[in-house]
């Protein structure tokens, strides 16, 4: 899906509808975050608009916090093979080279994918446009050692820097 820039008092003057078609895919399979964060309008600003955001996420439910954290795909994982990624999710995967692994990488991603699926019950995320394949799997290795409701923390967080990085190029200054 292709997104219009627009300014923050355009994103404020968005009815309900049109402001989760413009914002809802900043949380991956997720635009009731973006649905709830409109009620809080107007934002002041677009760091306004990232904290109501951001803000909805944070003090979800438990059971939605995991239910957005399941809704993103493994790294390198089946989706991506099958082509089934977001458009968003595939751009951010193919960024850290994750679409160009050779078979002894993809085998070490699914390694790593199934036994952090097994320790936590939900997939690996992380910001990969922050990362390369060699950090990414650094952060496996550091992460599995987490407790659960740590990763389950940052799990969030990082999917509050994945929001931030899709929500940049939608608005002018």
């Amino acid at each position: 899906m292709s997104h219009s820039r627009l300014s923050i008092d355009q994103i404020n003057a968005l009815d309900r509808d049109h402001f989760v078609q413009h914002l809802g895919f900043l949380f991956e399979g997720s635009p009731w975050i973006a649905a709830q964060a409109w009620e809080t309008r107007p934002f002041a600003s677009v760091s306004g608009l990232y904290a109501a955001l951001c803000s909805v996420m944070y003090a979800a439910s438990r059971e939605q916090q995991l239910a957005l954290i399941c809704a993103h795909p493994d790294l390198a994982g089946k989706a991506a093979i099958a082509g089934e990624l977001t458009p968003d999710s595939r751009r951010e995967q193919a960024s850290a080279g994750l679409d160009r692994l050779s078979p002894d990488e993809f085998a070490r991603f699914t390694r790593l994918n199934s036994a952090y699926r097994e320790r936590f019950g939900f997939p690996f995320v992380i910001c990969v446009r922050e990362h390369t394949k060699e950090s990414i799997l650094a952060a496996f290795a550091r992460r599995l050692e987490h407790q659960r409701d740590a990763e389950i923390v940052t799990a969030l967080d990082e999917i509050a820097k994945i929001a931030k990085l899709r929500l940049d190029p939608l608005l002018q200054d």
